[in-house]
C-alpha cells in the first residue's frame, strides 16, 4: 500500500530503498544535502557519479548507496529559483522523474529532501506544495504500484510547513 510520510532529521540515516539527492548538475558533490550524502556514502559514490556525465535540471539518475543504509541514491537537479514558470515545471519533474527511476528499478520506498530550497533559493512553502502535489499525482497515476514516500525535513520550521500543506493537498 502506498503512503506519504514525514520525517524531521538526517536523510542519510534513513533505511529506505533509495534516498534522493538534491544534486548539482555535475553530480560530483556540493553543499547542503548533496555534500552530506556524498560524505556519508564515501568515495565510491563520487567515483560512480563521475561515470554519469552529469545531469540536467529536472532529470534523475541512480547510483548505488555505498556506505549509506540504502541500496540506491537517486540524484536529481532542481532549478535555481528565478520566479519563472519553468522553475515550477523543473521542480515537478525532479520529483516525478525520481519516482519513475525508483519504479523502473523496482524500488518501493524513497525519501526526498526539500529540493532547491537551500542555496538554490526556492521559497520553501511553494516548493513544498509542488512536492506534495507531484507525489500525490504520481501515486494516483501509478495506483497499481506500492510506493512509500518519505518527505524529510531538516528543521522543525520546514516540518511544520509540510504538515500544514499536507492537509490542504489531501483535500484537492
Amino acid at each position: 500500500m502506498s503512503s506519504i510520510n514525514y520525517h524531521s532529521g538526517d536523510i542519510t540515516k534513513l533505511k529506505v530503498d533509495a534516498i534522493v539527492n538534491a544534486a548539482n548538475s555535475s553530480l560530483l558533490g556540493g553543499g547542503g544535502v548533496d555534500g552530506a550524502i556524498h560524505r556519508a556514502a564515501g568515495p565510491g559514490l563520487l567515483e560512480e557519479c563521475r561515470t554519469l556525465n552529469g545531469c540536467r535540471t529536472g532529470e534523475a539518475k541512480i547510483t548505488g548507496g555505498y556506505n549509506l543504509p540504502v541500496a540506491h541514491v537517486i540524484h536529481t537537479v532542481g532549478p535555481i529559483y528565478s520566479g519563472k514558470t519553468s522553475d515550477a515545471e523543473d521542480l515537478h519533474n525532479c520529483y516525478w522523474n525520481s519516482l519513475d527511476v525508483a519504479k523502473t528499478n523496482n524500488l518501493h520506498s524513497i525519501a526526498f529532501p526539500g529540493i532547491s530550497t537551500g542555496v538554490y533559493g526556492y521559497p520553501k512553502k511553494d516548493a513544498a506544495k509542488i512536492a506534495l502535489t507531484t507525489v500525490k499525482q504520481w501515486l494516483e497515476k501509478n495506483s497499481d504500484y506500492d510506493m512509500a514516500i518519505t518527505i524529510v525535513t531538516f528543521s522543525e520550521e520546514d516540518y511544520l510547513i509540510y504538515q500544514k500543506l499536507a492537509a490542504d493537498v489531501s483535500k484537492e
